[in-house]
């Protein structure tokens, strides 16, 4: 007698592995997909280098604004705070220490104010002077 068992090839037996091509083709689909739609990246790195039009400090004197809104002007220029600290050290390492004459403007924030003070301060500059103070007599 003959089993049935043994009459079934093994060929017919369900796989229990799980067919992974059709997934690994739709991934690589898909990323090739988004690296076409990805933005070419711009490898161009900004620095603010020296050069034309740059403030630099004045061996006799240099003028810091305040404007209403905090922005810093040296000498017409507009700085940021580092770098009015650098302007500060440089003027500091002269000779003959020039005169700093600050002028707030009418609506300028205290802070930004003191914080010009403060640079000031830190940079050991000692000739410290405020102009445009009569302009605020009836304020």
């Amino acid at each position: 007698m003959v089993s049935l068992a043994s009459a079934v090839p093994a060929a017919a037996e369900p796989m229990m592995e799980l067919n992974t091509t059709p997934l690994i083709d739709i991934m690589l689909v898909l990323l090739i997909m988004f690296i076409i739609t990805i933005p070419p990246q711009s490898h161009a790195v900004k620095l603010d280098l020296p050069g034309e039009g740059k403030a630099e400090p004045d061996p006799l004197r240099n003028k810091v604004v305040v404007t209403d809104t905090g922005g810093l002007l040296f000498n017409g220029a507009a700085v940021t705070p580092p770098e009015l600290t650098t302007l500060f050290e440089r003027m500091a390492q002269l000779p003959r220490q020039p005169e700093l004459q600050l002028q707030p403007a009418a609506a300028a924030p205290y802070g930004a104010v003191d914080d010009v003070l403060v640079r000031a301060k830190k940079a050991d500059l000692t000739r410290l002077g405020f102009v445009g103070n009569e302009a605020y007599q009836r304020f």
